[in-house]
């Protein structure tokens, strides 16, 4: 099972809107320097809408290379089209990644059943490990416990992003698919409570510009250490609102400009997100 802090990885471009393959590279780097767990490539923080089919596929390829085996690789698969989801997901396992992210279809509004259907096909479509992902505040649709408990029986649904910040969810939906399935939470306000509940880690924005703090804080909360939790995650609390102050990635990738690992790209000033920055201590 893949546990910890699991960075959801900004996409570089340059101003012209392309990837910057080289800031790429040394975002990873950085990652691996500063304890970071495990890393998305291409998820929603990565803007898997926005990329091309080729853009998305070079990405993954490039991330699952800098990283050489050193720590896991999920690639973001996710589509509101089962067969544009079961394509990447094939191109992200020919790749070499260990693992997919499919977020929910997004502006279709499925049923129960059609997001049974749709997770059931590119799971039996594509033999890689796969974790499914809510976060109905984007997609305008919400996976139910109850569904996720039915899909947990697929042998490669290895676990579920709930991003929803309801943590009346964990107990749910642990008793429903039992503990070998991993529960990550996708709200960094409530990571740190979200783990502390038995989650198995956290896919994170914040991680992207304080990664050793979040990677220090996810493994105490995991371990059941609340004091030593929350002393650290006090420290993040500014960063947890103010890099959602505008629809992500903009802040987050305003602030990891800031710190210099990669081209400023957007040009708008967030001050508040400097201060949080100042406040987590990595500027």
């Amino acid at each position: 099972m893949i546990q910890g802090s699991i960075v959801a990885l900004v996409t570089p471009m340059h101003n012209d809107g392309a990837v910057d393959y080289e800031n790429l590279r040394r975002l990873v780097e950085f990652h691996i320097e500063q304890g970071t767990d495990a890393l998305v490539a291409v998820g929603t923080t990565g803007e898997s809408a926005t990329l091309s089919e080729t853009e998305h596929c070079a990405v993954i390829q490039a991330v699952v290379k800098v990283v050489d085996g050193r720590i896991p690789v999920i690639a973001g698969t996710g589509a509101n089209s089962t067969t544009e989801a079961i394509t990447l997901t094939q191109l992200a396992k020919d790749a070499g990644a260990d693992a997919c992210l499919l977020v929910t279809p997004y502006f279709n509004k499925p049923t129960q059943e059609g997001l049974y259907w749709h997770y059931r096909t590119i799971a039996e479509t594509v033999a890689i490990p796969q974790i499914l992902y809510n976060v109905p505040g984007r997609t305008a649709c919400d996976l139910l416990p109850e569904t996720i408990g039915r899909l947990a029986s697929i042998d490669n649904i290895v676990g579920v992003k709930e991003a929803t910040g309801d943590l009346s969810r964990v107990k749910q939906i642990r008793d429903l698919c039992g503990d070998a399935f991993a529960l990550y939470t996708g709200d960094d306000a409530s990571s740190c409570e979200f783990c502390l509940m038995g989650g198995n880690g956290s896919i994170t924005v914040t991680g992207n510009v304080a990664p050793k703090l979040v990677h220090e804080m996810i493994c105490a909360a995991m371990a059941g250490d609340r004091v030593t939790a929350e002393a650290i995650d006090a420290k993040l609390t500014a960063l947890h609102q103010h890099l959602f102050i505008q629809s992500n990635p903009i802040p987050v990738k305003w602030a990891v400009a800031e710190m210099g690992l990669m081209e400023r790209g957007i040009r708008l000033c967030f001050p508040v997100v400097r201060a949080a920055m100042q406040e987590a201590g990595v500027i």
